[in-house]
């Protein structure tokens, strides 16, 4: 990546933004200000392709489940028995 030459403004951004995604994409780094002081910044996006680890046991202690999650009260069962209609 090459170090940017000047300070965009947002302006220019919003009116050249196809321009300015060719130049990140050729390389270049975009700086975009307000009021002359830096405060975005385009590069090339880089994607993530380190495997995330999914291993058993990663919630382990944060996460409780109440010993009646699994039974349905009636009073709810009965909503969708009847439908969206509540007649």
């Amino acid at each position: 990546m090459t170090a940017p030459t000047e300070v965009r403004t947002i302006t220019e951004a919003k009116a050249n933004l196809s321009r300015l995604i060719a130049a990140v994409e050729r390389g270049e780094v975009i700086v975009i200000g307000r009021a002359g002081k830096p405060v975005a910044k385009l590069v090339p996006y880089e994607a993530d392709v380190e495997p995330r680890d999914l291993s058993a046991g990663e919630w382990k202690g944060r996460v409780q489940m109440s010993d009646d999650f699994d039974e349905l009260p009636a009073e709810f069962m009965e909503h969708f028995e009847r439908g969206s209609n509540p007649s």
